[in-house]
This record gives C-alpha cells, structure tokens and sequence, in this order.
C-alpha cells in the first residue's frame, strides 16, 4: 500500500501538509469539515501537490521536512 504526501491550498491562501493512504477519500475528508481541524474553518481546499511514499514511515517523515519548510520553500516545491 502506497502512502501520498500532499499539499493543499486552503480558501485563506494558507498551505495544509498531510500524508494519507487514501487521497481522495482524504480530500472529501477535508472539504466536508470532517478532515484537520486546521482546515475545517479555511474551507473550501484544493490539492496543489501530492507525492508518492513507499509506506507510512516514509510518508511522516516527508511530510515532517515539509512542515519544516517557509513557505516560500513550500511555493517553490509546488511550482
């Protein structure tokens, strides 16, 4: 089972980092208000960028240098 790493722009401009094993299920998750609770209020999110991971392992660590990153980092990774 492969895991995706993602970013979303929430309706703020704001960015969101998640990892999921089910993107789409996820993204539904997030647009329902069922998701995060950071984008509960900053509704509707659209998916700006997703990577692959072998597993879950991989997946939070990714995601963890990610939230590390300035945001202007985040920008440039997603252009």
């Amino acid at each position: 089972m492969s895991w995706t790493v993602y970013l979303l722009r929430c309706a703020d401009e704001t960015l969101y980092c998640g990892c999921t094993n089910n993107l789409q299920k996820r993204l539904k998750a997030h647009n329902s208000g069922q998701g995060a609770k950071y984008t509960r209020a900053r509704r509707p999110v659209a998916l700006v960028w997703q990577e692959e991971q072998p597993d879950r392992g991989a997946a939070l660590r990714r995601e963890a240098q990610i939230k590390k990153l300035t945001r202007a980092e985040k920008l440039a990774l997603i252009s």
